[in-house]
């Protein structure tokens, strides 16, 4: 058996309790989501800030760690920053 994370674990579960129904229109449903991509991640401007060394260092390893580039890195942190979707960890 596959080792899955909880996340996994819980879309597993919820398959096999049926609770998934069809897309009535996949191919426009997909095409919806596919824009809904485009807009979000379009990269249209510009930003230069300053940073310590260390915070610069820490996110390129995380980013290595990650497989993305840092710059991407950091534009997604402030993409979910400013959309309520980052979660801090206090562990």
């Amino acid at each position: 058996m596959v080792n899955l994370d909880p996340e996994e674990k819980d879309i597993l579960d919820s398959f096999e309790k049926n609770e998934w129904q069809p897309v009535s229109d996949l191919a426009s449903e997909t095409e919806n989501y596919r824009e809904a991509a485009r807009t979000t991640f379009r990269k249209d401007k510009r930003v230069n800030i300053r940073i310590s060394h260390n915070d610069l260092e820490s996110l390129q390893k995380r980013a290595l760690e990650e497989g993305i580039p840092y710059q991407t890195l950091m534009a997604s942190i402030l993409h979910k920053y400013v959309n309520g979707r980052l979660v801090e960890n206090r562990s």
